[in-house]
């Protein structure tokens, strides 16, 4: 394999690492940090509800329950919640060495760079060997604003060249964006008219 080409693959490997690490950890934070969050606002929410009678609606209430719905979802994965940040650890570590890998190929002055060739492949194994498949619902939103706009990524996009509409926003945030933008003009143009 030619330098060039070992750059490419070493820049592929890292993006695989480093985002599988952004949605460990986007996942823990999920776990660890909705369910308090809903439990306060409902309670807010509930001691609001005793003054005001307007807050007392069913459809509110109902809204309440299925927010409930929501953090028994997310107690499924308190088991495992050390698990998701041990592996998220294990991943950014493997991404620091991808790229201190990448700046040591990059710098080396000859196109013989096979040894290197066996560091990514023990780095991928290692890779492979971390991740946890199963990630929480809207992990993977979460993980590309964590990877995209927390991250420092600028020796990974010299390789990637990282677009705005094709990696950095989620493909599915951007449908329901649409359709949710769809519905508001809808609704805007309906009323508008009457």
């Amino acid at each position: 394999m030619k330098k060039d080409q070992l750059l490419k693959s070493i820049a592929d490997t890292a993006y695989n690492v480093g985002f599988g690490g952004r949605k460990h950890w986007a996942t823990y934070d999920i776990v660890d940090k909705v369910p308090g969050l809903i439990g306060f606002l409902s309670t807010a929410f509930g001691i609001f509800a005793l003054i005001y009678d307007k807050l007392s609606e069913k459809s509110l209430s109902a809204a309440f329950i299925v927010f409930g719905l929501i953090a028994l979802y997310i107690t499924f994965y308190e088991p495992n919640k050390s698990k998701y940040a041990a592996s998220a650890n294990k991943l950014t570590t493997l991404f620091n060495a991808l790229r201190d890998l990448y700046r040591t190929v990059q710098s080396h002055p000859i196109d013989d760079v096979d040894v290197y060739v066996d560091q990514l492949h023990l780095i991928e194994k290692d890779y492979y060997d971390t991740c946890i498949s199963k990630q929480i619902l809207f992990s993977d939103w979460y993980a590309h604003y964590k990877f995209f706009w927390q991250y420092q990524i600028d020796w990974l996009d010299e390789q990637k060249k990282f677009k705005l509409f094709r990696d950095k926003l989620p493909l599915s945030f951007m449908f329901w964006m649409v359709v949710l933008l769809g519905g508001v003009g809808v609704y805007v143009a309906r009323h508008w008219n009457s």
